[in-house]
């Protein structure tokens, strides 16, 4: 969001059309020409596309501060799976990473919540439904009521792309946009 404050404030005029969705959704409206430019994990099939590396995020197990469990403990994957767990919906790019994470110590995740919003994950950790998976960057640095769940070995950092349609025309106001990242 900064970056986009800061372009605003250059670009008064310019109007933004932003577009929140899986990586799979954004990465098909910019091969189609519906998006200039789109965020996404690394995509699978990146023909047609370029891309480069914005930013890395690593995603953590949070709880409220009044859930039931240990935040001093270090949890092995097991201990994890069988919080009541709190996890994007079942198409989403970090939910696809973290099952593959867990199946390679052939653990099957089953969560008790699945939502389409990080936000919604957030705040039904901290009320106490459950565990959650997130990015880091959704939980605010001034959290009081939130605690990372911590697990034995650290899950890797992913990388997120801005990609552009090599084969589509892209407007100034993206050039512009890009640049500035």
């Amino acid at each position: 969001t900064p970056y986009l404050e800061s372009f605003h404030r250059q670009h008064p005029g310019i109007r933004l059309r932003i577009i929140s969705g899986r990586s799979a959704k954004v990465l098909s409206m910019l091969r189609s020409g519906a998006v200039d430019i789109a965020f996404a994990s690394s995509p699978t099939d990146p023909a047609a596309l370029h891309t480069w590396s914005c930013f890395a995020t690593h995603s953590v197990f949070v709880a409220g501060s009044g859930y039931d469990c240990d935040f001093d403990h270090v949890y092995t994957r097991q201990e994890i799976a069988e919080f009541p767990l709190i996890l994007l919906e079942r198409k989403a790019s970090s939910r696809v990473f973290l099952e593959q994470y867990f199946l390679q110590s052939g653990i099957t995740l089953t969560p008790e919540i699945e939502l389409s919003s990080r936000s919604l994950l957030v705040s039904l950790a901290r009320i106490g439904l459950g565990v959650a998976f997130v990015p880091d960057y959704c939980i605010p640095e001034n959290e009081r009521s939130l605690f990372k769940v911590q697990i034995e070995e650290e899950l890797p950092i992913r990388q997120i792309v801005v990609a552009s349609n090599d084969s589509l025309p892209i407007s100034q106001a993206a050039k512009q946009f890009m640049e500035m990242l």
